[in-house]
């Protein structure tokens, strides 16, 4: 009799663990990362909350905004230095010489890319990174990844950006080390107050603030890569009514025929790349600052 209640018991935890498997999969089938991705999104909106936010707060405070606006234009500026590179990875010639003629413009021109010439020039703002490239040789779907301190993004687009961070231009403009630390904790504070508004607005609005983030970013993503937008993504979010225009990103560039036919028509519309939307703030990445 013991015996066959052992079995009973044995069988009734086995079945009960099978059932719970798939609801386990279907809640999240596109996030197979989230018991770390939490954790790591938890260390990184601490540190947002104490450290970046207010840091970025400060520094809007007490810089104004045409100072900001060339902050922005000088680091947006080398990350045009990073698409082309990108896009000669892709032999997309055409757009890496549009890249190459913004950064010549911009560098001479524009006090070192203060200025955001070409934009008024009509030149195309490509922005393209490495995650891009490995998404336009294939690899177009990739599961979420939070990415230490910096936030939101894919196993492709960390990737990228791991390799950027080890190979950064910056070390060209800055070859000493206390000028390259200076360089990063500029742009950290720069792209965090891009964020301030959206992430206050994600604040209030999101009860689960992590799978409310990955849905966004996932959704901005696939837009971008013109991969397909994973299963189980909130198909409600409006990234449009998140994003202000001065701090919505350009307009997707899908690697599909037809997008490609568009854009040898009609120039792409230039406002700031969305910053390196790289926890608690939509990223410190985007892939490859």
């Amino acid at each position: 009799m013991g015996e066959s209640v052992k079995k009973s018991a044995i069988i009734l935890i086995v079945l009960s663990l099978t059932a719970a498997r798939p609801a386990l999969a279907e809640r999240n089938p596109a996030d197979p990362y989230e018991r770390y991705n939490r954790v790591m999104f938890k260390v990184n909106d601490t540190a947002d909350k104490y450290v970046l936010s207010p840091v970025a707060r400060g520094y809007r405070a007490v810089t104004p905004k045409p100072v900001r606006t060339g902050v922005t234009n000088f680091f947006d500026n080398l990350r045009d230095v990073v698409s082309m590179g990108s896009n000669l990875l892709r032999l997309d010639i055409k757009r890496s010489s549009e890249d190459f003629v913004r950064v010549g413009i911009n560098s001479t021109f524009g006090l070192g890319g203060l200025i955001n010439i070409a934009d008024a020039g009509g030149v195309p703002n490509n922005k393209n990174t490495l995650g891009d490239t490995f998404a336009s040789w294939g690899w177009k779907n990739s599961n979420y990844f939070v990415y230490p301190l910096t936030g939101p993004s894919t196993v492709r687009d960390s990737i990228g950006s791991t390799i950027t961070t080890f190979y950064p231009i910056d070390n060209v403009v800055f070859p000493k080390p206390a000028g390259r630390i200076a360089l990063q904790s500029l742009r950290a504070a720069n792209i965090r107050e891009q964020y301030l508004d959206l992430t206050d607005s994600l604040n209030d609005a999101a009860i689960d603030k992590y799978a409310y983030t990955r849905d966004l970013f996932m959704k901005m993503r696939a837009r971008q890569t013109g991969s397909a937008l994973p299963q189980g993504a909130d198909e409600e979010i409006d990234i449009d009514d998140l994003v202000s225009d001065e701090n919505s990103p350009p307009p997707a560039r899908e690697y599909t025929p037809a997008t490609e036919q568009a854009a040898e028509a009609q120039p792409q519309a230039s406002s700031p790349d969305m910053p390196e939307a790289r926890g608690g703030i939509l990223t410190l990445w985007h892939p490859d600052s």
